[in-house]
């Protein structure tokens, strides 16, 4: 491996400046313009002769003994645009990448499979990843080499160095190519465990305890730049706040939530999340707006509101939902994926502003919403000024003489001016494609907003959305496709897609008690264990076995940005075989638990979400029946406060499933207690339902 880089770093290297590109007179098209994805449409005229991953790529590598580059990015990814502007665009560069290779672009949101191949290559060949992902490949699409984003003059050394030790270093290519191959292969190798454990709270807290060494005590997250929200793991510490009664874990969750709500990398106008922030108070965000983050952050925020009650946490849920229903919602119910991070060419020109600007539209209001937003006379950021809450809202109001509640009237009042203000400017590009497992954690976001603030509306929205993704992304009964554009759905769908939409079903049914949630939710399942299920391990494959052959079959075990799709579909398995009593569901989430459980002690940073799954298995979840005519409304009274180790079952009238069979009694709406199968005495009052609970925890 060494060997080849030195050789490819040795070719010489030409100028190719961004100055010295060769203005495009003619407009050149390529196969990517017969694709839906917008990333792949951004180059479909690029003079690069770009080719979709498939078999006509793949087979002309083969036939004309190519190395094949697989060039990975998204939409929304600033660094992207840029590489495609200093290099794809250029004239000359293409045509050593036409002439040399087979040059393949894949959108990383459409084909994660692909793109996790080539990551886990990239990352044990350099020790890290990102976007731009650039990886060459053999003729069979092992990979030898790659990077990230390379600057021109550094692209066109690249390329003819790997050209120069294809044709004359031959068999050291095909040495490394077959280590890399194997790492990727073996990266994610489960141990399976015969005799899965009984779990203990306790012994998470040596690794929690080395975890908090990471917390940023002041500015909450972690104590390094760059800033990701990373938003299941804070749900992990809320749970574990609840399971050990750690003030800590719970004083870094509010810390963290009330400092990212009041930072740049929040659209103090706008509403809803950027991706991250690149410093570490929270201020300058990476602009792009991304759908999958924004659903999980309405999720954690629902949830810490319901324990803490904090009001900022209930306006930032409402004024991000209020951003995705207008910015990223299709009119048929389903969800846009991203914003770009950049406008007219400008990382962040659309969201921020001069103080001029502000004083014009503002007037009066100006002097006070500068100062309680950090505005001056001096830019605070390279572009403009970013706002970020930099005063304190009761002394300003006091300031003012007013109260706070009015002075919360007044900033909605003002900020709506300059919402509708911006929106005369150059929108940021929509990545307008529909992905399924996205749309579902949305859908789980609107019935946690739900849940936590009771708006009827929310749960009529995540109904809507999951509608359309019945209609547009279910192929035959419950087989389900990946994306969806313009009428277009034609990729299989992988484990997250499943599990994500399981879990969303899961939360309707709860929210609702609509028990074809459950079942629909079921056939998921099924689907998932005859396609994608590993036997050996008890794990589950990312991509189904009806799908093409890759050069590896990866399992998603770590939870990231994300949470893995095996840890989704290990919590989900643990809810429908209790709701529906399946013994061979609880086991099999339990032996998932268990093959991961010796990772999640030692760094439950990054297996946060089993680590959900652990403290329902740890502490016995508690099942909660609510059976007769007020049952939902009776639900939302209980459903509103924090209780993780709690599911809720219930139904208006009779019903088969298991938990509620033979507890309905006509004209009284009944509360049973259950843990273990077995159940308290029923009560006919919310009061006396939750002092049973608090006398079972209190025990």
């Amino acid at each position: 491996m060494v060997a080849l880089i030195v050789l490819i770093g040795m070719f010489p290297i030409e100028s190719y400046s961004q100055n010295n590109k060769k203005a495009m007179k003619v407009q050149h098209t390529n196969r990517l313009a017969q694709e839906n994805s917008p990333y792949l449409l951004q180059h479909a005229h690029n003079p690069v002769d770009w080719y979709p991953w498939g078999e006509e790529a793949l087979q002309k590598a083969k036939n004309e003994n190519k190395v094949i580059l697989v060039s990975i990015g998204y939409a929304a990814c600033h660094w992207c645009h840029v590489m495609e502007r200093e290099s794809f665009e250029n004239e000359e560069i293409a045509k050593i990448m036409n002439e040399f290779f087979v040059c393949i672009k894949v959108d990383r949101e459409e084909r994660p499979d692909i793109d996790r191949i080539y990551m886990d290559a990239v990352q044990l060949m350099t020790g890290s990843g990102g976007w731009p992902l650039n990886c060459f490949a053999m003729p069979d699409g092992r990979p030898f080499f790659g990077g990230t984003y390379f600057r021109p003059n550094d692209w066109v050394g690249v390329l003819r160095g790997i050209q120069n030790a294809w044709l004359s270093e031959k068999n050291k290519v095909e040495n490394v190519a077959a280590q890399i191959s194997e790492g990727v292969r073996s990266n994610e190798l489960i141990e399976v465990k015969s005799d899965p454990k009984l779990f203990d709270v306790d012994d998470l807290k040596s690794g929690c305890e080395n975890w908090q060494k990471e917390f940023d005590k002041l500015e909450g997250g972690n104590n390094h730049a760059p800033k990701f929200p990373l938003p299941g793991s804070l749900q992990f510490l809320l749970r574990y706040y609840h399971a050990s009664k750690d003030q800590s874990a719970l004083d870094h969750v509010v810390l963290t939530l009330d400092k990212m709500a009041a930072g740049g990398i929040y659209d103090q106008i706008g509403g809803g999340f950027s991706r991250y922030s690149v410093d570490k108070i929270w201020k300058v965000p990476h602009f792009e707006k991304m759908l999958y983050d924004n659903a999980q952050l309405v999720s954690l925020y629902a949830e810490a509101y319901s324990l803490t009650k904090i009001p900022d946490y209930k306006r930032v849920i409402e004024e991000t939902l209020a951003f995705v229903d207008r910015e990223l919602s299709l009119p048929n119910g389903g969800f846009y994926s991203s914003l770009d991070a950049d406008s007219e060419g400008f990382e962040g020109k659309f969201y921020v502003w001069e103080k001029s600007e502000i004083e014009s539209v503002l007037k009066e209001d100006a002097e006070w919403f500068c100062e309680y937003f950090g505005v001056g006379e001096k830019a605070n950021w390279e572009e403009g000024n970013i706002l970020m809450i930099s005063a304190n809202k009761k002394e300003l109001a006091t300031k003012l003489g007013i109260s706070t509640e009015r002075f919360d009237e007044k900033i909605k009042k003002t900020s709506d001016k300059l919402l509708l203000k911006r929106e005369e400017r150059v929108r940021p590009g929509l990545d307008d494609k529909t992905l399924t497992s996205w749309n579902a954690l949305m859908i789980k976001g609107f019935v946690d907003a739900y849940r936590a603030l009771g708006k009827q509306e929310y749960l009529e929205r995540a109904e809507k959305a999951m509608h359309f993704i019945e209609t547009n992304l279910v192929k035959g009964e419950s087989h389900l496709h990946r994306n969806y554009k313009n009428g277009v759905s034609k990729i299989n769908a992988f484990l997250d897609d499943y599990s994500f939409t399981i879990e969303a079903y899961i939360a309707l049914y709860q929210a609702s008690f609509k028990e074809d949630y459950l079942i629909k939710a079921d056939r998921l399942i099924k689907v998932v264990m005859e396609h994608f299920s590993d036997e050996k391990s008890g794990m589950f494959f990312y991509t189904s076995g009806e799908d093409p052959d890759l050069i590896a079959r990866k399992m998603e075990l770590l939870d990231n940005v994300i949470p893995s799709s095996n840890s989704s579909i290990a919590k989900s398995l643990f809810t429908l075989g209790t709701y529906l009593e399946k013994e061979t569901y609880l086991e099999r989430s339990k032996q998932m638990l268990a093959n991961v459980y010796e990772r999640l002690l030692k760094v439950p940073s990054y297996h946060f979400n089993w680590g959900q799954l652990f403290f329902c298995l740890a502490n016995s979840t508690y099942e909660l029946v609510i059976i007769g005519d007020l049952a939902v409304s009776e639900k939302q009274n209980i459903e509103s406060l924090f209780l993780p180790n709690v599911l809720i079952a219930g139904s208006l009238t009779e019903s088969d499933l298991p938990l509620l069979k033979n507890r309905y009694v006509p004209n009284q709406t009944s509360f049973y207690l259950c843990k273990d199968r077995s159940c308290k005495i029923p009560v006919t009052s919310v009061e006396e339902l939750l002092d049973q609970l608090e006398e079972e925890i209190s025990e």
